[in-house]
């Protein structure tokens, strides 16, 4: 098991456990994710439950869409005057 998949697993693992924790509290509880890339291929996870929980994960960036700006229907097109 390589050291990102380690500690993709880790994350993962840990999300599943608080989020479980928070269904059994009888309060409020707040659980919140942030991602963000970093360089070398990674991303950063940040767990935040009362705590903040870090990770730092293997990250391989897949082929962007064949889509151009001007043919995705979700986005507008804007008229030129």
């Amino acid at each position: 098991m390589t050291k990102g998949y380690r500690a993709k697993k880790d994350a993962q693992k840990k999300l599943e456990t608080l989020f479980e924790e928070l269904l059994e509290h009888e309060g409020f509880g707040e659980l919140r994710v942030d991602m963000r890339l970093l360089k070398r291929g990674q991303k950063e996870v940040i767990i935040y439950c009362g705590k903040q929980y870090r990770y730092v994960l293997d990250f391989q960036v897949q082929d962007a869409p064949t889509g151009t700006r001007d043919t995705n229907p979700l986005l507008e097109r804007r008229e030129q005057h």
